[in-house]
């Protein structure tokens, strides 16, 4: 309740600053240009790859902050309301959009959920044993986007949307979404080429972000953390973990560079396994970007990575 009144009163400070300074949105030189704000990466990546030079794309919540622990300022709320679209994956994942949405104006804002249309899975994070007595339900998991054939999806969804907003530009916005597609077609051809024959298929990881990904390529993915990643095992969650290590012979412990490691070096050194990173794409740095580094090469990156252990 404290969460939802808090979004709700910096909606009301927002929407007051707004009010102040009339009634016409903030408009860039490039005022022409379709001004789309996104939540986090992958929906500024996917944005960006469909509005091409006809927008410009930002995102809220930068490369070094964790999403899930993100809260909208009443600066990031304006920034909102004064876009022509707003681009979100899912309530499951940015839980404060909703109390936002009902503090501004929508009619103003072309608002896209990017996972529309698409089935959630059930989070059943598992600990290291097989029997349902040791899996803990959290709703569901909204990491679609680490589903290259879902990404699509998502992409798909918000080209339609914004298809249907500039219609002027259609052309460009679906010939951009179907080249971005057609590359995303081809991850996923890699990751099941690259993956189809492994006889090892376990992988442990940081927090439970990866069951779109395993349930794609038909892996197996025990988590330290939950959905989110300050949800810690308990010490005996902890035990079976370490039991399950070193029972598979698992050498590799994928963490992330956005949540603490200090659970993963712990059973790294009871087990002997070595830690790897598996990106999430939650958040991928201003230095990042600026070398070149997008969904698809990260993506590329993870492969790599699991390549090590899924063999």
């Amino acid at each position: 309740m404290k969460h939802k009144l808090g979004v709700f009163i910096l909606g009301m400070v927002a929407l007051m600053t707004l009010s102040a300074c009339g009634n016409d949105k903030s408009k860039e030189a490039d005022s022409d240009k379709l001004q789309v704000v996104t939540t986090f990466y992958p929906m500024y990546d996917f944005s960006k790859q469909v509005v091409g030079e006809k927008g410009n794309v930002s995102m809220l919540i930068t490369g070094e902050t964790e999403p899930h622990d993100y809260e909208p300022s009443a600066k990031d709320i304006a920034k909102i309301q004064e876009a022509d679209v707003f681009v979100y994956n899912s309530d499951e994942m940015e839980t404060w959009v909703p109390s936002v949405l009902k503090s501004i104006d929508t009619s103003k804002v072309k608002v896209i959920k990017a996972s529309q249309g698409i089935k959630l899975m059930e989070d059943v994070t598992e600990t290291g044993e097989e029997s349902e007595s040791h899996t803990h339900s959290h709703g569901v998991d909204p990491h679609v986007w680490l589903d290259p054939v879902l990404a699509q999806a998502e992409v798909q969804t918000i080209a339609k949307a914004i298809t249907e907003l500039d219609q002027e530009n259609s052309d460009v916005y679906k010939k951009q979404a179907k080249e971005y597609q057609s590359k995303l077609a081809e991850l996923d051809r890699t990751f099941s080429e690259t993956l189809v024959a492994a006889k090892n298929r376990d992988l442990v990881t940081q927090h439970a972000a990866f069951g779109y990904l395993a349930a794609r390529y038909d892996l197996h993915q025990v988590s330290i953390s939950g959905i989110s990643p300050d949800q810690e095992p308990s010490p005996t969650e902890l035990a079976k973990i370490e039991d399950f290590v070193k029972k598979e012979q698992v050498h590799y412990i994928y963490t992330e560079e956005l949540a603490s490691t200090k659970i993963a070096k712990t059973i790294a050194s009871a087990t002997g396994a070595e830690l790897l990173n598996l990106n999430t794409l939650e958040g991928l740095s201003k230095a990042k970007q600026e070398q070149g580094a997008d969904y698809l090469s990260v993506m590329k990156e993870n492969l790599e990575a699991l390549s090590k252990s899924i063999k």
